[in-house]
């Protein structure tokens, strides 16, 4: 029988193309906007930053953020 990870945040390793699941649960934070994302629905991460995006908006954001950063 499979547990439930209702309510439960997950802990990832974001790779290239996918990500491994270190922590079992049923969703990640958008590292932009603290909004919850059901793994099923992650499709935005930064392998460098290992952060998930709620959106490609979110993503951009987050990558133009880095980059300032690194200017500075």
């Amino acid at each position: 029988m499979l547990m439930s990870q209702g309510g439960r945040a997950a802990k990832l390793h974001y790779l290239a193309n996918s990500f491994r699941v270190l922590v079992p649960g049923d969703h990640v934070l958008c590292a932009v906007s603290g909004e919850k994302i059901p793994l099923d629905h992650l499709r935005y991460w930064s392998v460098a930053r290992q952060e998930a995006y709620a959106s490609a908006e979110a993503a951009t954001k987050a990558e133009m953020a880095a980059k300032g950063e690194a200017r500075a």
